[in-house]
């Protein structure tokens, strides 16, 4: 929308309130303030959900593979078979052997449930997610035979353990008496406190070397399941295709999508509806808009007509209460944008001065899955809230101004 020189000047003029128009400005500031508070709460709302799918995407990714080929009874014979096949198979990345066993643990009389994993003696040392997190010991003292494990900083927390103390595993396969099966009870040394963001797995986890859990588990040299990493994760099922029929009968294939399928559904559909509901805020303020005008309009109906008598073109008139109207609406993005984009900077430390004030646990990492709010702004999804805030203030400020641009100059100025 092109305006000319004499066009601008009077947009402007309309935007800046004069003496017996301030309730109309009044009324413009909470179209802005609306228009504001809409597209920050958008853009952090949808960034917090972004955050929340690729935080947990990469976290759970990271540990558990894109997928896993589990066999039956947790047990995988013919492990290596599977490995060699799947490296060989295009558009995959690795493939790892892999254990994972609920048990107990136990250390200074307190006893939980852990998920026990056996893991390569590489994967331990070059796993992103895990050597990043460690909060104290170091997992390069975990080798193989040295009694030592990692465990997460929760579970740490449950058990009092930290890193030289010692932590019992119970194994309900043990020895066969006469009176029955009796647990099998290992001694380990903690070696490395880790935290990797995700409550469950932070509560639960217990990582070894792969021959250490094949002794605790008493499974000589089998494996429970194969971890794969492939390049493509939204095509994990096309790539691996392949090993269907390998694995036919001794394990089945799982992928990220259908291990977490539940998760990240419903959080899809909260982003949605989160999505809808905040417009319909936006689209509360676009009213506000077309209020505002409606009063402008009223109030400038003498002006109109001098300037239709003094040659202004119905086009003119219309241009500038679009370009009024878009002001108002462009303004409230920009402070939008700006609350946003700060909110999103500091929003643990907002969310940490909430908790203080009201003495709420508003992040309860049990509940949220993550320890901290997590953030990822997606450009296009900005763009894309700032095109529908414009959409809808256009179409809002449309009928204001065509009444603007219809006014009969006659009929006003008939009595004057």
């Amino acid at each position: 929308m092109i305006l000319n020189a004499h066009e601008k000047m009077i947009a402007k003029r309309y935007l800046v309130p004069v003496r017996g128009e301030r309730f109309i400005f009044v009324v413009a500031g909470f179209s802005v303030g609306a228009v504001a508070l809409g597209v920050a709460a958008l853009i952090i709302v949808m960034s917090v959900m972004n955050g929340f799918r690729a935080e947990l995407f990469d976290k759970i990714v990271g540990l558990n593979g894109h997928a896993i080929v589990q066999g039956y009874d947790g047990r995988l014979t013919n492990w290596e078979q599977v490995a060699d096949a799947a490296r060989k198979t295009p558009g995959v990345q690795s493939a790892t052997p892999l254990i994972e066993q609920p048990l107990m643990a136990s250390a200074n009389g307190r006893v939980e449930g852990v998920l026990v994993r056996g893991n390569t003696l590489e994967d331990i040392r070059t796993n992103p997610i895990l050597n990043g997190k460690v909060v104290s010991g170091d997992l390069k003292s975990i080798t193989p035979g040295s009694g030592r494990v990692g465990i997460g900083a929760r579970l740490a927390e449950t058990l009092g353990a930290y890193p030289g103390s010692e932590i019992s595993l119970i194994s309900p396969d043990g020895r066969s008496t006469p009176v029955g099966t009796v647990p099998r009870i290992v001694t380990y040394t903690v070696g490395a406190i880790f935290e990797v963001g995700i409550y469950e797995y932070d509560k639960a986890f217990v990582i070894m070397p792969m021959q250490d859990a094949q002794t605790l588990l008493l499974l000589g040299d089998q494996v429970g399941m194969v971890e794969v990493q492939v390049h493509d994760p939204d095509k994990v099922g096309e790539t691996l295709a392949p090993l269907q029929p390998l694995i036919q009968g001794k394990g089945v294939l799982v992928d990220w999508k259908q291990m977490n399928s539940a998760l990240f559904e419903a959080l899809e559909v909260e982003r949605i509806a989160m999505f809808v509901v905040l417009c319909i805020i936006i689209l509360v303020a676009a009213f506000n808009i077309a209020s505002s005008l409606i009063m402008l309009v009223r109030a400038k109906t003498r002006d109109i007509a001098i300037l239709r008598t003094m040659g202004a073109s119905r086009r003119s008139l219309l241009k500038i209460f679009m370009t009024v109207g878009l002001s108002i609406g462009m303004i409230g993005i920009v402070i939008g944008a700006i609350l946003g984009a700060i909110f999103l900077f500091f929003r643990q430390n907002v969310v940490n001065f909430i908790q203080l004030v009201t003495g709420q646990n508003l992040w309860d990492p049990e509940v949220r899955f993550l320890t901290e709010l997590p953030s990822r702004t997606d450009p296009f999804e900005v763009a894309a809230i700032v095109g529908v805030t414009l959409v809808l203030t256009y179409v809002a400020t449309l009928f204001p101004a065509r009444n603007a641009a219809n006014t009969d100059p006659v009929q006003v100025l008939r009595y004057e």
